[in-house]
């Protein structure tokens, strides 16, 4: 579809007159993201869902979008007042009680570290888990076991996988000081580090599985 059929079809077919050729380039450009109607009309003149639009969800919001869902609809699942269900999604941090929360995951379909990001503890997360690999592993284990709920057994053999891999790569970096090898030893120690959210999660799913 040409941009001016895009806008034509947003503008008769879902009540949105301000929608023009040059508002819908920018979204393609991603000059400006669409706000939650606009995606839903978006997706409704290309015959898809918001989701196929959108990529990998991680707020509150983008996940309700994913879904196809309003927020009137999501506030009604968990049993929140609506008011206060919109200000968690513009504060981008979900305060539900436990059984909400467990209610929130299953509308959403949300896995536990997609909550952990709706929740804010992200930042939290990472912090423990580089002091993890950076120092002794076992005493990150208790807050971490407080920030989620995962078998402390799981956790620890994690935590001590994760710790040997990056003690290891720094124990190269020392043994070939003043080389290049030392220099991308050191690059893939600041790597891990970078994303060691992301291996976490994927040692855990390892882990899980065995």
């Amino acid at each position: 579809m040409e941009v001016e059929h895009v806008a034509y079809g947003m503008r008769s077919s879902y009540g949105l007159p301000y929608v023009t050729p040059d508002l819908v380039i920018s979204w393609e450009r991603g000059d400006i993201p669409p706000t939650g109607p606009e995606l839903t009309a978006l997706a409704g003149v290309l015959w898809c869902s918001p989701g196929e639009l959108m990529a990998a969800p991680r707020t509150l919001r983008e996940h309700r979008i994913a879904r196809g869902l309003a927020p009137e609809d999501v506030a009604r699942a968990v049993g929140l007042d609506l008011l206060v269900y919109q200000r968690m999604e513009e504060t981008g941090r979900w305060r539900g009680a436990e059984r909400q929360t467990s209610t929130l995951a299953s509308l959403l379909g949300l896995s536990l570290a997609d909550l952990i990001v709706v929740m804010g503890r992200q930042e939290k997360l990472a912090e423990l888990l580089r002091a993890a690999v950076t120092t002794r592993w076992q005493a990150q284990v208790r807050p971490l076991a407080k920030l989620l709920p995962l078998d402390k057994r799981l956790l620890e053999r994690v935590l001590r996988e994760m710790h040997t891999a990056y003690q290891g790569r720094m124990a190269a970096s020392l043994s070939w000081a003043g080389s290049r090898a030392a220099a991308g030893a050191g690059d893939a120690g600041r790597d891990f580090l970078d994303h060691i959210v992301e291996r976490f999660w994927t040692a855990v799913g390892i882990e899980e599985k065995t």
